[in-house]
C-alpha cells in the first residue's frame, strides 16, 4: 500500500515541475529544436534561393538549429540544379537577431554623446575666437 502511494505522490510530483516550468516560460531544449526546425529549414532555403553561402546564412540566424538550417539550403540547393533555376538577389537587408536592438540602441546612445562631446569642444574654440575678435574691434 504504502508503495502506491509513494509512486502517486512521485508522478504528481513529476507532473507539477512540468506545470511550474510552463509557467516561469521555461522549455525543453528538445522541444524547443523540434518546434524550431521546420523554421531552419525555411530560412536555410530562401538563404540558398537569395545566394547566401551556408555560412553566412548560420551568422545571421543564429539562434536557428543548423542542422535545420543546412537541410533546408540544401534541398534548396538540389531542387535549383534540378529545374535550372537563378539566386533570386535579395530586396531587403537581413534581419538583426534577438537581442541586436538592444545593442543597437546603447550603440546610438553612445554615438550621440561622443558627438556631442565633439560639438561641445569645437564650439569652445569658436566662442573663444568671436571673444578675441571683439577684444581686438574694442582696441580700434
Amino acid at each position: 500500500m504504502k508503495t502506491y502511494i509513494l509512486a502517486a505522490i512521485a508522478a504528481i510530483a513529476l507532473n507539477a515541475c512540468d506545470q511550474i516550468g510552463q509557467k516561469l516560460g521555461l522549455e525543453d531544449p528538445a522541444r524547443k529544436e523540434a518546434r524550431m526546425e521546420p523554421e531552419a529549414k525555411a530560412v536555410g532555403s530562401a538563404c540558398r534561393q537569395s545566394g547566401r553561402a551556408i555560412e553566412d546564412c548560420y551568422s545571421i540566424y543564429g539562434w536557428l538549429p543548423k542542422a535545420g538550417i543546412y537541410a533546408g539550403w540544401r534541398e534548396m540547393d538540389e531542387y535549383m540544379r534540378e529545374n535550372k533555376l537563378e539566386t533570386v538577389a535579395p530586396q531587403l537587408p537581413p534581419p538583426e537577431p534577438p537581442g541586436a536592438r538592444k545593442k543597437a540602441k546603447k550603440d546610438a546612445t553612445e554615438a550621440t554623446a561622443a558627438s556631442d562631446a565633439k560639438a561641445e569642444t569645437k564650439a569652445e574654440p569658436k566662442a573663444e575666437a568671436k571673444a578675441e575678435g571683439e577684444k581686438k574691434v574694442d582696441k580700434h
